[in-house]
């Protein structure tokens, strides 16, 4: 059976290919894909090949935001059963190492992660219209739901997981600070987690629009209004708990002077290096927490999620192109003028 897959050949440079898809095995499934959504990290390899250490050195399938409906069962499979719609796990920690022993599975030393150009040879990812994963991989979800929204379950596990790792939001303020999909996401995540306050901070109008009607209970566009913020900043601070997801140095700022006392800063947002004075987080004695990725409880948990639309992910979806429109999408996803998530949608 042939199928057609989105894959980068270097910067800018996607091609629409075919590629045989085989019959699923022992504890496999066969999917139909639907849905997928672009992320920062695809952005990154179209746009530049890569980002820090992390280089495009061969042809790469992108995506690991993705779901689609089971089409075939390998022997031995139980979990989902035919026709059923899932969300697609893109983790697979090999449950061996050290770290894995420990129930550290996203520090695993053998991750295999779709659609990541970490390990060589890369990856390879979800974007593309038939796929054999294993079974586990495939969560199953509501029927209630599009699969559009459920391929947001992988962005949102990221989530769960940062939020998990704050100690929670209930009863608290809290800051998020960049409105793009994981930030908004965070603002879903603590208003529905009894957040007293959501407030989100970005540079453009358009995605605190979307930040607002996810669960922000007020928005700032620091280009056009950062005095608005400074309000935060007296008697040492306002905010219990701050994810900070824009890496933006700037944005960490506001974040540092904005924080409690002894409040969580939960560091969501990746770059580059960054300076700061450590006496700002030494005087409040914040506590500064990283978070990566999630582990298995938090994808199932963010697919119930979407699944209930306990949390509700459709108004941050503000693209949908065919896969045959892969560097439009592209485009439009880089636009943070006018894009949150933007999706390819599959023959499945």
């Amino acid at each position: 059976m042939d199928t057609r897959v989105c894959r980068l050949h270097k910067q800018e440079d996607i091609h629409i290919e075919t590629i045989v898809v085989t019959e699923p095995g022992p504890g496999e499934v066969l999917l139909a894909v639907g849905a997928g959504g672009i992320c920062g990290s695809d952005l990154h390899y179209y746009q530049h090949g890569g980002f820090g250490p992390i280089v495009v050195k061969e042809p790469i399938i992108l995506g690991h935001e993705a779901s689609g409906t089971v089409i075939a069962l390998g022997a031995g499979v139980t979990n989902v059963a035919v026709g059923d719609p899932v969300a697609i796990n893109p983790s697979r920690p090999c449950g061996e190492c050290t770290y894995c022993a420990e129930g550290l599975t996203t520090h695993c030393l053998n991750m295999r992660f779709s659609g990541s150009a970490m390990r060589f040879p890369h990856e390879q990812g979800l974007f593309r219209d038939r796929i054999v994963v294993d079974a586990a991989q495939a969560v199953k979800v509501s029927r209630d739901i599009s699969l559009s929204e459920a391929a947001c379950s992988e962005p949102l596990a990221v989530c769960t997981h940062a939020h998990s790792m704050s100690g929670g939001t209930e009863g608290k303020r809290v800051l998020v600070t960049g409105a793009g999909p994981i930030g908004a996401l965070c603002a879903a995540l603590a208003n529905a987690g009894g957040a007293t306050e959501v407030v989100v901070t970005d540079l453009q109008d358009f995605t605190l629009e979307k930040a607002a009607a996810m669960g922000a209970t007020e928005t700032i566009n620091m280009a056009q209004n950062g005095a608005a913020f400074d309000r935060f900043a007296e008697g040492k601070g306002y905010f219990d708990v701050v994810f900070e997801c824009s890496s933006a140095r700037p944005a960490v700022a506001s974040a540092l002077s904005a924080i409690r006392p002894q409040g969580t800063l939960v560091q969501v947002g990746t770059g580059g290096e960054m300076s700061f004075q450590l006496s700002a987080l030494v005087a409040k004695e914040i506590r500064w927490q990283g978070t990566q990725r999630f582990v298995r409880e938090d994808f199932e948990s963010a697919a119930a999620a979407i699944s209930s639309r306990r949390i509700d992910v459709r108004p941050m979806i503000t693209g949908n192109f065919p896969l045959e429109d892969a560097d439009a999408a592209f485009r439009m996803a880089g636009d943070r003028t006018k894009a949150v998530k933007v999706h390819l949608s599959f023959a499945g």
